[in-house]
């Protein structure tokens, strides 16, 4: 009766993780160029002195759903939208990159780009632009700025965004909310593709369903109880036969 509960646990713990990452995709049907998690999950045999016939279930690599979300007009100079595989690229605190999907960029006091309160890199390194300047991007990510007081002749380039060109086989979900290179062995530094076109004045919202999520939380949930019923039945027989054993 033990190989019941074995596939009753396992599938029980499988449900929790299921639930959370359910739950974070929900968390974040609002969030700029999110991409829904998936989960995935296999049996593996529990390995031990006796026959191996009984299984655990085990997470599987995780993916994200690479959809792309909804391109919903701001008007706003300094929001952006990349194409399916396109990515913008920010500094992470280690000196490192991740990249991103979310293109509501803000500049701080200190006239540095951020997103997601990264640093947004450029070309040369993280983003800089004159303070109180009023902002453009191009639909090749150059940014041009124009002076407090300035004539209109006066724009002048400061960078240009650093746009990479990545599948999503080639990218991670991380748990920072940012994408990073998967494989080990590659590069952790992807470079610039001068060929993508972003669209100013957009931002492509959350490919998370919220009633898609709702609806496998419920799911979950139950699977969740039925799989501990099962767990409390199959005790409950074994207590029964340990009576019935003891008594004969």
């Amino acid at each position: 009766m033990d190989r019941a509960i074995y596939t009753a646990m396992g599938a029980a713990n499988a449900a929790l993780s299921r639930q959370a990452v359910t739950a974070n995709n929900l968390a974040n049907t609002s969030t700029n160029g999110f991409r829904a998690q998936i989960a995935a999950y296999r049996a593996i045999p529990v390995h031990g002195p006796s026959v191996e016939t009984r299984t655990m279930v085990a997470a599987s690599t995780p993916w994200s759903d690479d959809t792309m979300g909804a391109i919903n007009p701001t008007g706003r100079d300094l929001d952006v939208a990349l194409p399916q595989n396109g990515w913008l690229a920010v500094q992470l605190p280690d000196g490192s990159e991740g990249y991103t999907k979310d293109g509501n960029i803000e500049v701080d006091a200190e006239g540095t780009l951020r997103v997601r309160g990264m640093p947004l890199m450029g070309d040369g390194g993280v983003v800089t632009v004159p303070p109180q300047a009023k902002l453009t991007i191009a639909p090749d990510g150059t940014i041009t700025a124009l002076g407090a007081g300035d004539e209109p002749t006066a724009v002048a380039q400061v960078g240009r965004l650093k746009m990479v060109n990545a599948s999503p086989a080639l990218l991670k979900n991380g748990d920072d909310g940012l994408f990073h290179v998967a494989d080990p062995t590659t590069p952790a530094t992807l470079p610039a593709d001068a060929n993508l076109k972003l669209m100013p004045g957009m931002l492509e919202g959350s490919n998370a369903s919220p009633m898609k999520s709702m609806v496998e939380m419920i799911a979950t949930a139950r699977g969740f109880d039925m799989n501990m019923k099962v767990i409390t039945t199959v005790d409950d027989n074994e207590k029964s036969a340990n009576q019935l054993l003891s008594a004969g």
